[in-house]
């Protein structure tokens, strides 16, 4: 168990460090009260992504080895500095009309102006991520040649909705259309916008993996090792798309409780950097095979986080909300395998 955690553990003892460093900087006495929020950022990324991790894991147990060594390196590196620092400060560059540098400054000085521009953005933020989990969920329950079922009243009649030919797209689209009229006038635009980019992007980034993979087989062999890199370097702009949209609403709700972007980057990396230690231990322990229903709970987790971000473009709703919905389609996934494996048992 160490071996798996031996990193995430060491990244959350240069993170304390450096929140205390920060928060002493900032004010002095602040250093154990930056502890302290960096602490509750990092339990909450975890607490809001289990879902995640066992998503990560069911594409990873089809990567190589490099491949998955790469995902926790140089991932957690896109993940934290990526997703929890430079990716809110392009943002408000776009939706502010400010350059980079002026919103960097902004971040680091003016806590208070800069989480306020967020806020400004949070509703195209939230229906980017929320449409492409969207497609997510509905492209992994529309599949007529998925034999294992979790709710088999509703999962087996509606697999065979594939036959439909982009009914993913369609649905995605009409909820949309029901979410652009109850947004404000002025942010309708933006909203719109944003939402078919996310249709768009898993569209685009699922195609391509599917296309590799699908073709992988049929490579001459001098082309097979190129192959395989590519199809990792596919599955691996893949999984960064879902983490980054797993995280657009831990980023914004960590505002809730600190307006220091530093703090929020180092408590939310720390969370992000457990998360992926847990997907390397499902992985190894090949923990998606002992439990059947497990990727089930997980994109029943995934469609209601989706959901829940599109509701947060008009109505807040707390995250610790979020988290135990999760939860619990992650426990309820748990509970159901283990009865299933007691039930079979040899």
């Amino acid at each position: 168990m160490l071996k798996f955690f031996k990193d995430s553990i060491i990244v959350t003892i240069l993170g304390i460090a450096g929140a205390y460093f920060w928060g002493e900087h900032i004010k002095p006495g602040g250093g154990i009260i930056a502890i302290f929020i960096a602490s509750i950022l990092a339990v909450l990324e975890i607490s809001l992504s289990f879902d995640n991790a066992v998503v990560n894991a069911m594409k990873l147990e089809n990567m190589s080895k490099v491949w998955q060594h790469r995902f926790l390196t140089w991932g957690i590196a896109i993940a934290v500095f990526g997703m929890r620092f430079i990716f809110p400060i392009l943002v408000v560059s776009i939706f502010a009309h400010l350059d980079m540098l002026t919103v960097t400054h902004i971040a680091i000085s003016d806590s208070t102006k800069y989480a306020h521009y967020l806020e400004g953005a949070h509703a195209p933020i939230v229906t980017f991520g929320g449409l492409f989990l969207i497609m997510l969920f509905l492209t992994y329950f529309f599949n007529h040649e998925k034999e294992v079922h979790w709710i088999e009243f509703i999962e087996a009649p509606i697999s065979y909705l594939d036959h439909i030919r982009g009914i993913e797209i369609i649905i995605s689209l009409i909820l949309l259309v029901i979410l652009q009229t109850v947004i404000p006038e002025e942010q309708k635009v933006s909203v719109i916008i944003a939402g078919i980019f996310g249709i768009i992007t898993f569209l685009a980034i699922d195609g391509l993996s599917a296309f590799l993979e699908r073709h992988e087989q049929m490579r001459l062999a001098k082309c097979a090792t190129d192959a395989v890199k590519c199809t990792g370097l596919i599955s691996f702009i893949y999984l960064e798309l879902i983490d980054a949209s797993f995280s657009l609403d831990g980023v914004l709700g960590a505002f809730a409780l600190s307006n220091d972007v530093i703090i929020i980057a180092i408590g939310l990396g720390i969370g992000a950097m457990f998360v992926r230690s847990l997907t390397l231990l499902i992985v190894e322990t090949k923990t998606l095979s002992k439990f059947r229903y497990l990727e089930h709970g997980a994109h029943w987790a995934i469609g209601a986080l989706a959901i829940i971000m599109l509701i947060t473009t008009v109505h807040e709703i707390p995250e610790v909300v979020t988290g135990l919905v999760g939860l619990f389609f992650i426990v309820a996934a748990l509970i159901s395998s283990v009865l299933y494996n007691k039930q079979h048992k040899n």
